[in-house]
């Protein structure tokens, strides 16, 4: 596979100054980075689909030690959503994303977002997260489906082999937790996901590697690394801090592109305060 080429730009060498680079751009204030923390339901169109998304603010501000961030909807879910279901986006323009694909999400939150905007697109989508955000993932995910997947298309399904034979096949959610899982059970996929995971330090190592682990399943597997898993990371730039260590290590484990302006869509590019990253591991 040749990122380089499809980019058409160099992988990050030195992720010191990748990281100047980025927070040199002119970055809007964006606060936390939540849509509504306030709102017990969000209205959300994707791609001409209109979602409501039920997220909960009780979740949000409760005293649970091992966080509480994926109880609501973060600003870059449904630009990156928009983004990466996108027929013409360069994942799907390149093969490197096709109705054959599978994919796995962390940290998907409560919203289910990007998992009902890729999911229809591809063979099957896994969304995790920790099992306090469950209830409302799935909840979310199956009210939705009648607007994302019609039951016509349920019914017909798609004719390749690797198509699972129900719609709860091929859109899932399940427990995933990055510091205590193992992530063997998962299966390879073709692309990983991560969409505004980093927002502290304590974050960076357990994900950066779970990624990894993930990643190298296909390795594993497929002997001439033709096809590796693609590891996708969109995150809203808060701390340089934290940005900068995240980036050095996700470097140490995987060679990284950061995607370029001409191939994202206008709510992603430089000064909106996003950005995407692509990796494949070392």
């Amino acid at each position: 596979m040749h990122l380089t080429r499809i980019l058409d730009t160099a992988p990050v060498t030195d992720p010191e100054e990748e990281a100047f680079v980025v927070f040199s751009q002119d970055i809007p204030s964006q606060s936390l980075g939540f849509i509504d923390s306030q709102v017990a339901t969000l209205d959300v169109t994707i791609a001409g689909c209109d979602l409501t998304i039920h997220q909960s603010r009780g979740l949000l501000t409760s005293d649970r030690k091992t966080g509480t961030t994926g109880a609501v909807v973060w600003k870059v879910t449904p630009l990156f959503s928009s983004w990466i279901s996108s027929p013409t986006n360069f994942l799907f323009a390149n093969n490197l994303l096709t109705n054959t694909s599978t994919a796995l999400e962390l940290g998907a939150g409560v919203s289910g977002i990007v998992a009902l905007s890729l999911g229809p697109k591809i063979a099957r989508y896994t969304a995790t997260d920790q099992p306090y955000v469950l209830k409302l993932l799935k909840q979310n995910i199956a009210e939705n489906l009648d607007v994302v997947l019609p039951r016509t298309q349920r019914k017909n399904g798609r004719q390749n082999t690797r198509q699972p034979n129900s719609v709860n096949e091929r859109i899932q959610a399940r427990a995933l937790d990055w510091e205590t899982d193992d992530v063997s059970s998962v299966g390879d996929v073709d692309v990983l996901i991560a969409c505004d995971c980093i927002y502290n330090e304590s974050l960076i190592e357990p994900l950066n590697s779970t990624c990894a682990s993930v990643c190298r399943l296909r390795s594993l597997q497929d002997d001439d690394a033709q096809n590796p898993t693609l590891c996708i990371i969109a995150q809203q730039l808060r701390s340089p801090d934290v940005f900068e260590a995240w980036l050095k290590s996700f470097h140490e484990k995987f060679y990284v592109w950061q995607i370029p302006d001409r191939l994202l869509s206008e709510g992603l590019r430089e000064g909106s305060g996003f950005v995407v990253h692509i990796g494949i591991v070392r």
